[in-house]
Formats: structure tokens, sequence, C-alpha cells
């Protein structure tokens, strides 16, 4: 009985090794367009996919931003500047890859955008804080896909969208996870409603490497702590707010190699964990909330008064 458990378990997983090194062809010819190449996942996306040959459509935010990415780049690679926050700017950046992909479709769009910033303690922030990640994160950039959505289907494309751990399990302050949940809620009905049209769906959930804080994000939250209320300074302390900036990491290739793969595979993944973290956190939603508070707890920065 063992053995025959054994050899089927075998085959299950020589089934899904084999299946998942299938790749489709003329990935030459296919388009990706990809929000957010400033930096970061989609910037490092963009010149891994077009390493691989195929044509990318990068929106920036920033001209800078467009301009070290051509440089670092192909001649193929094409890029475009995009405000997601601007209904005329996803307009024009619409008609703009209708140009680019003709009759062909858009094969892939991945919704890399977003913000992560103010990430702190509720009590530190306000209701516009949590508006403008929840604005970028979920609002836009489910408009930008609705707006890409028939060319996808035109193409029999795939959609990848960036979440993250924190999208299954809330660990972070702030607007951050609400707008990952919803993210992962829009990604799941969206590859439903789409498989009848051929269309794959993928989420994409990094772990706690992140692209980290640029200077005006670190500006943002420095201004954020010297606003809080002396009171409010005293219970949490300097060494809390030193602790909880630091938790800021690079490194970000696992992620991009996942979203490569739900581009170029025959048989791309729903989800990926793109770490070992993200596999750790994600387990996590399983155990008993008792539990996971009290582990959460015991990574806590220290307060400076106790206020029990």
């Amino acid at each position: 009985m063992w053995l025959y458990l054994a050899t089927l378990v075998g085959l299950y997983f020589f089934r899904r090794w084999y299946r998942e090194r299938q790749t489709v062809d003329k990935q030459t010819e296919k388009y990706v367009f990809i929000t957010g190449c400033d930096t970061g996942l989609g910037n490092q996306l963009a010149r891994q996919l077009d390493l691989k040959g195929l044509r990318v459509l990068a929106a920036c935010f920033t001209e800078k931003g467009a301009e070290q990415l051509e440089k670092a780049s192909s001649q193929r690679l094409k890029t475009i500047l995009l405000d997601i926050t601007s209904p005329d700017s996803v307009a024009k950046a619409t008609q703009w890859v209708k140009e680019q992909v003709r009759s062909k479709g858009l094969w892939g769009l991945v919704n890399s955008a977003g913000i992560a910033i103010p990430i702190a303690p509720n009590e530190w922030l306000t209701k516009d804080d949590f508006w403008s990640v929840l604005e970028v994160n979920l609002l836009r950039t489910i408009n930008v896909t609705l707006h890409m959505l028939p060319l996808v289907r035109k193409a029999l494309g795939r959609i990848v969208t960036v979440t993250s751990a924190g999208g299954r399990k809330a660990f972070s302050r702030g607007g951050y996870s609400p707008s990952k949940f919803g993210l992962e809620a829009f990604s799941d009905s969206l590859r439903r409603e789409l498989c009848i049209f051929v269309v794959k769906v993928s989420i994409v959930e990094p772990g706690f490497f992140n692209t980290g804080m640029n200077k005006r994000e670190k500006e943002v939250m420095q201004s954020l702590w010297g606003k809080l209320p002396i009171e409010t300074k005293a219970i949490y302390g300097q060494q809390y707010w030193d602790t909880f900036i630091k938790n800021f990491a690079h490194d970000f290739h696992l992620a991009t190699d996942c979203m490569e793969h739900a581009l170029t595979s025959c048989y791309p993944r729903s989800r990926y964990s793109a770490s070992w973290d993200a596999k750790f956190v994600i387990s996590f939603s399983y155990l008993p909330a008792s539990l996971v508070d009290y582990l959460v707890a015991l990574g806590q920065p220290k307060l400076a008064q106790t206020v029990f």
C-alpha cells in the first residue's frame, strides 16, 4: 500500500515538474505591458523579459525612469509615461498599446505598480493615509486591468498581478495589507471569469523582501514620525521607530522569475509564493489566530513605556 501511495505521489510531482517546463512558442512575437517600471520588480522584469526576446512595453511614472530603462535595454523595449491614478493617462496608455500590438493583441499584462508607504502603526495614520495606498494598489490597478482586458482576451494571453504574502495574512499596518487582500479577491474572480476565454490569470505573492524605500518615501516616513503627538512618541519610543524603519530590504529576483514563468509557461500556476518567507507567512493563515498573534508579538519592537 505504501509503495503504491509513494508511486502515485512521485508520478504527481514528476508530471508537475514536466508540465512547468513547457514554454509557449514564438515568444519573440509576444507583447507584454508592465506597469511600475521605474524601479523594483517592474524594472527588473522588463529587463529580464527583454533579454528573453519578448516585446516589452514598459510603463514608467517618470521620464528619468523611462530613460534609464531604455539605456539598459535593447531597441525592442518601448516605454511610455503612465500615472495609474490619472484616468486620462490610463486611456492614453491603452491607445498606445493598441497601436503597438495591432492585430496580435496583448499577450501579457503585468500589474506591478504599487506603493507601500505609509506603513506604520494604525494609530499614527489618518483616513487619507489609508486611502492613498488603497487607491493606487487596488482601485487604479483594477482600472488598468479593465482597460487592457480586451487586448489580452484577443491574444488569449495572461494577466499577472503582484500582490503580497501580506495579502493572505496581515502583518503590516496601514492600507497595504487591505489593498493586497482586495487584489487577491479581484484576481481570483477574474481568473474564474476569464477561463472560458482561455485567458490565464496568475497572482505572484512576494515575501518581505521588497524594493525598499526611495529618498522620497523615507522623507514621508520621517515626516510621519515627526508629526506624532509627544505623548504618542513617548509611548512608542525612539527604539521602536528605529527598529521599525530598518525592516526594508532589497532582493526581488525570485519574484520576477515567478512572473516570467507565469508569462512564458504553457501551464502557469494560479498562485506563486515567491520566496521561502512568503510560504512561511501564507502557512500562518491556516493556524489558529491566537497562535499567530502570539508568534507575531514575539517579534514586535519594544515600547518605551508600559501601557498595560
